[in-house]
């Protein structure tokens, strides 16, 4: 079993940057896949961003292409999303997922395919 914990989430205004963390428990996720999701208000949720278990692969959105950037630190359990220049279309309640390893480079964009989440935390972007 591995736990995910979200934190770093808040108000910011539009321009800003938000740094937003995926602390993981339970197991090391030094072979695991993290991902990032968003859900708008009144939207379906979207894959924003993923990183494969060894860090050399990762996949973006193209409307963060350029704004946000994930790392990983495995000597902390953690994931982290670096999130700039914010806009007011990137508020969302954002989750970080993932599943057991599979030994590849591969980072599904499919929410359904992952068995770990966290509870997500808020970003909300003013303009």
């Amino acid at each position: 079993q591995v736990q995910l914990v979200e934190s770093g989430g808040g108000l910011v205004q539009a321009g800003g940057s938000l740094r937003l963390s995926c602390a993981a428990s339970g197991r090391t996720i030094c072979n695991y896949a993290i991902v990032w999701f968003r859900q708008p208000p009144g939207k379906e949720r979207e894959c924003v961003v993923g990183i494969s278990w060894s860090g050399g692969r990762t996949d973006y959105v193209d409307s963060v292409k350029g704004r946000f950037t994930i790392s990983r630190d495995d000597a902390k359990n953690t994931v982290y999303l670096q999130m700039n220049s914010l806009q007011p279309e990137d508020t969302a309640g954002y989750s970080c997922a993932t599943k057991r390893p599979s030994g590849l480079e591969l980072i599904s964009p499919r929410g359904s395919e992952y068995e770990y989440w966290g509870q997500g935390t808020q970003v909300t972007v003013s303009s």
